[in-house]
């Protein structure tokens, strides 16, 4: 696993209001749903800090720990104008997806919350969007309207990922291939769910993006001290005898 820095149907009726027991059980529809996505999402990773074993030989990127990934490329991603880094990729031959974490309420639902935004932005943009069920939780599968080099519009798969945890919510965001060829998404998939987030004590502000840090060096190692070789006929030290 290597690591490398990167320099972003109508009708005319009248509406009726729902009876009351009606918004009770819409209500309870909407917590039955956060609390389906919370249990989906994390059952088999990504992990908390507080459910691990410590760092073990887990990389250390300061809010999130990744677990040696067999040919996979870590890429973080910096802003150069305050020199921060704002997210990470993790590559896998062709395949690639980006990660983030965030602060979250000890409520959650931030993911289903997240998710409304972004299909409504992406409809509202012109692009079409799918909510299905995932490996992790409900999520979007996406074509978002971009220019070409050529200046025509084209539609790029993109599929959006997102997990509820313990005062934090990562989203992670496949595009190209793997966004819609579920088994070449399937390598990633396994690399998200060994992922553990570090939220840490410090106050912070729902969805403030938890703080990436490039990972420590390791010191060298001191060179092993080489004995002086000998040379019989190299001129040594001289005595000068004064009478």
């Amino acid at each position: 696993m290597s690591i490398f820095r990167r320099r972003a149907s109508q009708t005319s009726a009248e509406p009726v209001e729902p009876a009351d027991d009606a918004v009770d059980d819409l209500v309870d529809d909407d917590v039955e749903e956060e609390t389906q996505d919370a249990v989906a999402s994390r059952s088999q990773g990504p992990w908390d800090a507080a459910e691990v074993d410590g760092l073990g030989d887990r990389l250390d990127l300061g809010a999130v720990w990744l677990a040696p990934v067999p040919g996979a490329e870590i890429r973080l991603e910096i802003d150069q104008s305050t020199d921060t880094i704002n997210g990470l990729q993790i590559v896998i031959g062709e395949s690639a997806a980006q990660v983030q974490a965030f602060a979250a309420p000890r409520s959650g639902g931030v993911w289903r919350d997240v998710r409304r935004e972004i299909s409504g932005a992406i409809s509202g943009a012109g692009g079409t969007v799918d909510e299905v069920d995932g490996d992790f939780a409900r999520e979007l599968r996406v074509r978002m309207p971009q220019l070409a080099p050529d200046g025509r519009q084209v539609f790029a798969p993109a599929r959006f990922i997102g997990v509820d945890g313990p005062r934090w919510f990562l989203r992670a965001v496949l595009s190209g291939q793997d966004a819609i060829d579920d088994a070449a998404a399937a390598p990633l998939v396994e690399a998200l769910r060994s992922l553990v987030v570090v939220r840490g004590a410090a106050p912070m502000a729902p969805r403030e993006m938890l703080p990436l840090r490039l990972p420590e060096q390791p010191a060298p190692a001191p060179a092993e001290q080489q004995p002086e070789s000998f040379d019989p006929f190299e001129r040594g030290p001289e005595i000068t005898e004064v009478r």
